[in-house]
Formats: structure tokens, C-alpha cells, sequence
């Protein structure tokens, strides 16, 4: 796409934002200040549909790039929609960003396109931009359609603000003018009619039947998906069996793994580490039974996987078949033989382990890693592990200043042909297809969208907050956030633990985010914070963090309401009855660095339900009501409030009873006051 440049409050030299030059430091565009307000207008030569922005950066780190700017666009000057906030890394590489360019799922064009520069990386510096490309579609055959739209929206939307200011100031004659003549409607036909009911004809009863059959007809799910979730954490105390004399349930450890088979509500941990050795025991937990079941001892005597700590799990939930890869060795028991990497199948069904590779590198697939994430297709029968720590001879994390640490690349695992795929791999470029490899990061596989979504981990001493997706079916890498964007703290901080879920039904990813493995980010105040990624939305949204005053407080144990914090734990999601299961850990206790935590809880967030929000509207309709009743027939009023108003009251809300009460007294007080005043006479005398 073509463009021309029209610069207010800057320096000359804009054009050289056209030329992508990243040796030459003169080849840039420069603010004459960093104080507001600098920008560029780019002007197209057409109207087009521009999808996304690329930044070029001079060939070093400069103090005067953009580390927050915003973009702008729209059909002229005077009016444009905030397309992009978001900054640069201070790099020589280019960056590309997408840019908002659909409106209720349908694209409109631009003819401007204004980048709004907030902030450099030197503070005190002006703002430089070295060059900026634009990518979209300007086929007019394409965006013609779409501007007809976008002017009809616009146009639809300005007379819907009409309406509404008419209709909110008893305008009546000229909200029915303009709703004839234009035919737009204000709202939903549902709300038109309770306007009708409840305003101009003043019909309660009415209108508690019309909230009834919305409920009925789902009116409600919608905003019921909006709402904020209500955290419930409870610790699972399950049942003791009489056995061999060994104990019932699992013990104190971390770094061990686990998977849910969401179908019979079974939880199945294998491994970890009690702080003194690594652990080969298998067990199944029975939610409907609430009881653990040892499958196994040790499963290195059953032909299965040896003692290990820091593998990965994933379950075909559809073939009932459990697979395990990865472990963590210590330095000090590493060789050649001990690093090969081996990957087992068990099958629940038959209680069988199967050697699938002695050493998956030999077979095309990762070497031995540890820290990675591991995902399931059942759909296709594959199987993506993504990250890790490679494990050497020479290597370990102590040896890191010695030699340059390792990382995994993205593999693909066909179960039915048992061959295995390099997809991506590690790469430190910055390229829209390259993804950069870690450790201790999320991994999840949306089996809707069929894409995997990454964010979050640690490379070397870097903590890592960038997300994006990768289309298992198209080999596609989708930038979500580079990390670069600055939320004020509604995005899950970096440099803790983060264990994390997926809901493909209800498109979330819910993350519990915990205590940091080093010992220097480790605080007395830290918390535990649970967090929820609406996928449709792009939004990141903090439902929970734990009272930190219960540590203070000696008559309430924090331990008795909810897990602490902590870091090695598992936790997985029954994403059928909507409840997630949390076991184990690490608390990371510097006066006892070896112990390990056995306790078990589950979680659940819970929302309004339907029967909540019909009993609330009740309650505001009936309240109006009984406040319109006070005024004309105080007695009226008493026994409405008696009789009907107080059956819709949530006696368990605070506010509400509060609310009530205030009324039921002020009516009495009124009623006072009208009978006094109506006998003065009488006490006079």
C-alpha cells in the first residue's frame, strides 16, 4: 500500500520512515521532543483494510525507540478508532503487530493511520521511529463492500444514540418519528417491552413474567459469562483403607506429575521427588468414591518408567492411554546412557506399561528434557511437547556459566505411526514464525480452535511474559502479546509458578499462579492469584488472591481455607464438572529446604446462575414497587413488604437485608410523622 506523510510538531525528515535502513542512523524520523503531543499521520493513497503494523529498528539498541505507542485509524483525521497499544523491545529486530480492524466480525477500511509515540526507552529522550510498513488488503473490489458497511454502522449507531437520548427525556413524539421513518431498532425486543411495562404502564406483574421467560429463553447466558468468578477452595480429606500397612494416599512431594481422566472423575499421579530421592509410585484418585488407589509402588519393576521428577504427563482420554516423557538427573549421575530419553505408554484399561522409544533423539524427537510442557490431540492421536531444558553431561544448572544452556524446540508425536516431527525450532529471532524455547512455562492445547497456546516461563536468567498461539493444522504462529504491554498489573506478573487449565467450552484459559522457585524473589507477602484469559475476548481478568491478613491473624489459619503458596505442584482441570484438583508441592520453606507438601484441595469458580438472577430482578421490581406504595398507602406498603417483597430477599447478602431493614424503618418513622401531623390538633388541646 501506498502512502503519503503528513507530520505535525516534528522535525523534517519523515520520509526516511519509508526506507527500511537499519545501518544508516540518520535514516529515521525524530520527534522534535518526548512531551505530548508527537505523532505521524500516514495517509493512504486508498481507502484498505490495514491488518497489521512493522516497526524497523536501526541495527543496535537505541534509547530513542518506542517502548509504548499507540496507533490509530480511520476514514479521516478527525474521527479514528484506537487500533493498537503496545511498545517495542529495544532490539535491531523487526516487529509486526496485528491491528484491530473488525467490527462485530466485520472488517471496515482506513485512509489514516496515526502512531501516537508515549514513551522511549531513554526517559529523557525524544522519540525516533526508523520504518514503518503497512499490510492490509486495498482491493477495492474487497473494501468498497466493506466502507458501504462501515458508513451504514456508523450511521445506525448515531441514530441509535438518538433514540436512546429521546426516549431517556420522555421525548416520545419524536422517538417514534424517528424509529418509523429510519426502522432501527433501539434494542432488543424484550427490552422495548419491559420499558413499555414497567415505565409507562407501571405493570409489576408484567414484568416479573417477562424476566421469568427470559430467564427460560436463555436471554441471561450472556451476561451470565461476563460475570466475575467466585473462587471456592476445599481440602480434600479422602477416605483411609485398611491395606499391607503402607500408607493410603500419597505422600509429601513435588515435581511430580498429574492427569484427569474427565470421563470417570479419576485424578492419576505418577513420580516426583520427597526432597531426598525421586519417587516411581502410580496412584488413581476416585472423586465419586474420594479415595486413592496405588496402582503401583514402583513402576520400574512393572516394565514402566523409572524414579523421576520434572516429566510430563498428557492422557488420550477417548484410547484411555496415559504417556510420560522427560525427567530431571543430577549432574552428579549423568552419562551417556543415563541421558537418553525414554517414553512410556500406560493403558488403564489393560494396567500395562509400554516402552515406546529407549531414546526419543534417536528416533527424531526431543533429547532428554526437563521443565517442558506436554499436550494431547485426541482428535488426531498426536501428541506436541514444546520447551524444556536439555540435559548434558557437562550441563547442569550449575555449570549454566560454563556452557550455554539448551532448550527444546516444538516436536509433533504421531501415536498411531509412532514417528516423531521437528516443528519449530528454538530460535531467538523475532520472526512472526519463530517462537523462542524455555522452561517452566504454560503450554494448552484448545481441542476447538485445535491450536496450542504458550506463554510465560524462563530462559536462562530471563523471566519470559509474551503468549501466542500456534495452529497445529495450518503450521501457523499467532503473536497474542509479545510482552512488551504494559496492563497496570492485570496480567499474571512474571517470575512465579504458574500452573495452568483449559476450557475449550467456555474458550478460558484459567492459570493459578504461586510462589517463584528462586530464593531472591521469594517474599513473606507473596501470594497466591488465580487468573482467567477469555479467548474471545483477548482479556485477562484476576478473580482471586488469597488473604494475606490470615498470616497475621493466629485464630485463623490460612492453611485451613485455602493451599499457600508454593511451587513443583500439579494442578488439572475436569473441564466437565467444571472443578479443578490441586496436590503437592514445594512452599519453598527456607529453614526446612527438604520438606515437601501432601495436601490435596479442589477448586471451583462459580457465577450467578439463572435462578440467582431472577431472584435479584424480583427483588428490584418488587422494591420499586413497595417505594411507590410507601408514598401513597403506608399500610399497603407494610404488608407487601411483609408478604411479598421479603420472599425475594437474600438473607445470606448483607446489602440486602441491610437495605430492607433502612426501608422497613424508615416507613415506620413516616408513618409517625403523617399521624402526628394529622392529629397536632388533638395534642395541642
Amino acid at each position: 500500500m501506498c502512502f503519503i506523510v503528513n507530520i505535525p510538531f516534528c522535525v523534517s525528515f519523515f520520509r526516511n520512515i519509508l526506507v527500511d535502513k537499519p545501518n544508516d542512523q540518520s535514516s529515521r524520523w525524530s520527534s522534535e521532543s518526548n512531551y505530548p503531543p508527537q505523532y505521524l499521520i500516514l495517509k493512504l493513497e486508498r481507502p484498505a483494510i490495514v491488518q497489521s503494523i512493522t516497526f524497523g529498528k536501526y541495527e543496535k539498541t537505541h534509547v530513542c525507540n518506542l517502548k509504548k505507542f499507540k496507533v490509530f485509524g480511520g476514514m479521516n483525521e478527525e474521527n479514528m478508532t484506537d487500533l493498537l497499544s503496545s511498545g517495542l523491545k529495544n532490539d535491531y529486530n523487526k516487529e509486526t503487530f496485528t491491528l484491530k480492524h473488525k467490527i462485530d466480525e466485520q472488517m471496515f477500511p482506513c485512509r489514516f493511520i496515526k502512531i501516537v509515540p508515549l514513551l522511549s526507552w531513554g526517559p529523557s529522550f525524544n522519540f525516533s521511529i526508523w520504518y514503518v510498513e503497512l499490510n492490509g488488503i486495498d482491493d477495492p473490489d474487497v473494501v468498497q463492500p466493506c466502507l458501504n458497511w462501515y458508513s451504514k454502522y456508523r450511521e445506525q449507531e448515531a441514530i441509535r444514540l438518538c433514540l436512546k437520548h429521546f426516549r431517556q427525556h420522555n421525548y416520545t413524539e419524536a422517538f417514534e418519528s424517528l424509529q418509523k421513518k429510519t426502522k432501527i431498532a433501539l434494542e432488543h425486543p424484550m427490552l422495548t417491552d419491559l420499558h413499555d411495562k414497567l415505565v409507562l404502564k407501571g405493570d409489576f406483574d408484567a414484568c416479573e413474567e417477562l424476566i421469568e421467560k427470559a430467564v427460560n429463553d436463555g436471554l441471561f447466558n450472556q451476561y451470565i459469562s461476563q460475570q466475575e468468578y467466585k473462587p471456592r477452595w476445599g481440602q480434600i480429606i479422602p477416605k483411609s483403607t485398611k491395606g499391607d500397612g503402607e500408607d493410603s494416599r500419597p505422600g509429601m512431594r513435588g515435581g511430580h506429575q498429574m492427569v484427569i481422566d474427565v470421563q470417570t472423575e479419576t485424578v492419576y499421579l505418577f513420580g516426583g521427588w520427597d526432597g531426598t530421592q525421586d519417587l516411581a509410585d502410580f496412584w488413581a484418585y476416585s472423586v465419586k468414591e474420594n479415595q486413592w488407589t496405588c496402582i503401583s509402588r514402583d513402576t520400574e519393576k512393572e516394565n514402566g518408567p523409572s524414579a523421576r521428577s520434572c516429566h510430563k504427563m498428557c492422557i488420550d482420554i477417548q484410547r484411555r492411554q496415559i504417556y510420560t516423557l522427560g525427567r530431571y538427573l543430577d549432574s552428579s549421575v549423568r552419562n551417556s546412557k543415563s541421558l537418553k530419553s525414554d517414553f512410556y505408554r500406560y493403558d488403564i484399561d489393560t494396567n500395562t506399561w509400554m516402552l515406546l522409544s529407549e531414546d526419543t533423539a534417536a528416533d527424531g524427537g526431543p533429547k532428554l528434557v526437563f521443565d517442558h510442557q506436554m499436550c494431547m490431540d485426541s482428535e488426531k492421536h498426536m501428541i506436541y511437547t514444546f520447551g524444556g531444558r536439555i540435559l548434558t553431561c557437562n550441563g547442569s544448572v550449575d555449570d549454566s556459566r560454563a556452557s550455554e544452556p539448551q532448550f527444546s524446540g516444538l516436536f509433533a508425536f504421531d501415536c498411531q505411526c509412532q514417528t516423531w516431527k521437528l516443528l519449530r525450532e528454538d530460535s531467538c529471532n523475532a520472526g512472526p514464525e519463530d517462537i523462542q524455547s524455555r522452561i517452566g512455562h504454560c503450554m494448552l492445547f484448545h481441542s476447538k480452535n485445535r491450536c496450542l497456546y504458550v506463554f510465560g516461563g524462563q530462559r536462562s536468567k530471563t523471566y519470559l511474559n509474551d503468549f501466542f498461539s500456534y495452529d497445529v493444522d495450518s503450521d501457523h504462529v499467532d503473536i497474542i502479546s509479545d510482552g512488551t504491554k504494559k496492563d497496570s498489573g492485570m496480567v499474571p506478573m512474571t517470575g512465579f509458578t504458574q500452573r495452568a487449565t483449559i476450557d475449550p467450552e467456555l474458550n478460558e484459559i484459567h492459570v493459578l499462579s504461586g510462589l517463584s522457585k528462586d530464593k531472591e524473589k521469594r517474599e513473606e507477602n507473596v501470594r497466591n492469584s488465580f487468573w482467567i484469559y477469555d479467548i474471545v475476548r483477548n482479556s485477562w481478568s484476576c478473580v482471586y488472591k488469597n488473604d494475606q491478613a490470615a498470616k497475621d491473624n493466629p485464630s485463623k489459619s490460612l492453611q485451613e481455607e485455602e493451599p499457600c503458596p508454593r511451587f513443583a505442584h500439579q494442578l488439572v482441570y475436569d473441564e466437565l464438572h467444571k472443578v479443578h484438583y490441586l496436590f503437592g508441592g514445594n512452599p519453598g520453606k527456607s529453614c526446612s529446604p527438604k520438606m515437601r507438601l501432601d495436601d490435596f484441595w479442589s477448586l471451583k469458580l462459580c457465577r450467578p446462575s439463572k435462578e440467582y438472577l431472577l431472584r435479584h430482578c424480583k427483588y428490584l421490581i418488587r422494591k420499586h414497587r413497595f417505594e411507590e406504595k410507601a408514598q401513597t398507602d403506608p399500610l399497603s406498603a407494610l404488608k407487601y413488604l411483609q408478604n411479598d417483597l421479603f420472599v425475594t430477599v437474600d438473607h445470606s447478602d448483607p446489602e440486602e437485608t441491610k437495605e430492607v431493614r433502612v426501608k422497613t424503618t424508615s416507613l415506620f418513622f413516616n408513618s409517625l410523622i403523617t399521624f402526628f401531623s394529622a392529629h397536632i390538633w388533638f395534642f395541642q388541646e
